[in-house]
């Protein structure tokens, strides 16, 4: 047993229960005493009690009856029926059925009675440990699945640290390094309190790779109001060499031997940690490699107004393939829009492949119709599995006319005097061999703004495309007078908070 045992006497004869308490308190045993079967109740959930030595015949109640009330509000707590009378089978039989867990009848020898009550006790200490491990386990495996599936880097540690609160019925804190090398805890106050993320600086100097457990002083961490006279328990999950350790705190006094759950927690938490490391390693990646493969700087242009807007999908989402091109040749403006089928780093190196594709082209002399063809041959030969869709303009500057020709791209929309008009030129998309339609030729009024986007701007879950394309006809009917203003307003009343696909907006107007 951790610690003398706390035994309930319920008695009301003065002499046996004098008897009883002096047995129990001379083998170790801490003892309160209760003459009725109702102050046995009235104590039982309020006193720490450990056991409970019961009467059968009481002058209020039956021993039987406190016996099932106790039983019934408190499962885990055990009951020895102790009588004074002679008994036969039929009581016995009834104290045994009705929730006791031995019954005892004078001559009770004091050996006997010591011995039932160790004995008993053993037994439920180890029911509640198992109960309690079972309990732990469950909690770790649902915090396991809920870090890995946390969208961030942020939210993994709320998640983490309230998961802790609820395993250990503590406060917890959980403290790693991002990928950034920012070091950052969560934190929860208890197991209905609200995880945080706070900033913290631990030193890792010395924590070797594997998992270690060590108690230490409260102060070193000072991230929440730990239980008052009590020391914490910090296990370390270090995964490699060259990553910072991962540290899970909780008070001492929840731990059991060897801190099991406590260690498969800090291993769990490590690995989502790891996980989540590498995702927002290779996403910065590949945002870097999309912005570095986009034109550098938007031209200046003499009658044309120019302006950009790219938004990389969230940190959460992989990145994909848009992309647009801007530049003159020979006195003409190219301009392409497009997007490659698929969300990863590899879409985002076929986007690099088809822009400077569409750019050789070009630089060759070709309308934008023979560059789509020329470009759609090129993806069917060296790229076969791919997909793309794509939108290129020719526009000479002082005259406004134009030659478009779209591979199964969104339509460009128009915008005069503010009129939204969409421009439809229906081809099929690039890696698809069909016949494609000639290139559509007209003349950009002065004064008008021609709108170029990918589906990242206008898609929805909840909405169809036709849904999307009104919504943006709707915002972009009336264009400011800066046209960086009005991407960036297209961009933040259209696109959702949590982007979920590039978005690409090109807006040309023609002065």
């Amino acid at each position: 047993m951790d610690g003398a045992a706390t035994v309930l006497v319920v008695d009301d004869s003065r002499t046996k229960r004098y008897l009883l308490v002096n047995w129990l308190t001379r083998a170790g045993f801490i003892v309160l005493e209760a003459e009725t079967g109702g102050e046995a109740l009235s104590r039982v959930g309020v006193d720490p009690i450990d056991l409970v030595v019961l009467d059968v015949r009481l002058p209020d109640l039956s021993g039987f009856e406190v016996c099932e009330r106790i039983k019934a509000a408190h499962p885990a707590l055990p009951v020895i029926h102790v009588s004074a009378h002679a008994i036969d089978t039929t009581d016995r039989t009834q104290g045994l059925t009705r929730g006791a867990d031995a019954y005892l009848a004078e001559p009770i020898e004091p050996d006997e009675l010591v011995a039932t009550a160790q004995s008993v006790l053993r037994y439920y200490q180890a029911r509640r440990r198992a109960e309690l491990l079972a309990e732990r386990l469950t909690g770790l495996a649902d915090t396991t699945v809920a870090v890995h599936a946390a969208p961030n880097f942020a939210r993994l540690l709320e998640v983490a640290a309230a998961g802790a609160a609820e395993i250990f019925k503590s406060p917890a804190a959980v403290v790693a390094e991002t990928f950034d090398g920012d070091c950052l805890a969560g934190v929860c106050a208890g197991p209905d309190a609200e995880a945080r993320v706070v900033p913290w600086i631990v030193d890792d100097t010395g924590v070797p790779t594997g998992a270690t457990v060590s108690v230490q002083e409260p102060a070193h961490w000072s991230l929440v109001d730990w239980p008052a006279g009590d020391k914490v328990t910090v296990a370390a999950a270090r995964l490699r060499e060259d990553r910072a350790p991962l540290y899970v705190v909780v008070p001492t006094a929840t731990q059991t031997a060897r801190t099991p759950v406590l260690v498969q927690l800090a291993q769990a938490v490590a690995s989502a940690v790891e996980a989540q490391r590498s995702f927002d390693e290779e996403h910065r990646i590949a945002v870097t490699l999309q912005r570095s493969l986009l034109p550098r700087s938007v031209p200046q242009i003499s009658g044309l107004d120019l302006a950009v807007r790219y938004e990389p999908a969230s940190a959460q989402t992989e990145v994909g393939g848009d992309f647009y091109e801007l530049v003159m040749l020979d006195g003409h403006l190219l301009l392409a829009i497009g997007d490659v089928a698929g969300h990863s780093l590899h879409a985002a190196t076929i986007m690099a492949e088809l822009r400077h594709a569409v750019r050789a082209y070009a630089v060759e002399g070709h309308q934008p119709g023979e560059i789509l063809h020329r470009v759609n041959e090129l993806m069917r030969t060296l790229l076969p599995s791919e997909l793309a869709t794509i939108c290129v303009l020719l526009l000479e500057p002082t005259t406004g006319h134009v030659r478009l020709a779209s591979a199964g791209h969104l339509p460009p929309l128009i915008v005069q005097d503010g009129k939204a008009e969409y421009v439809h030129h229906v081809a099929p998309l690039l890696g698809v061999r069909a016949p494609r339609p000639a290139d559509l030729e007209f003349v950009l009024p002065a004064g008008s703004t021609i709108v170029f986007y990918t589906d990242g701007l206008i898609e929805r879950r909840d909405a169809t495309i036709d849904d999307g394309l009104v919504a943006l006809a709707s915002c972009a009917a009336q264009v400011d007078d800066d046209l960086d203003r009005f991407c960036e307003r297209l961009v933040v009343e259209l696109a959702p908070d949590e982007i979920q696909d590039d978005v690409a907006v090109v807006a040309l107007r023609r002065r």
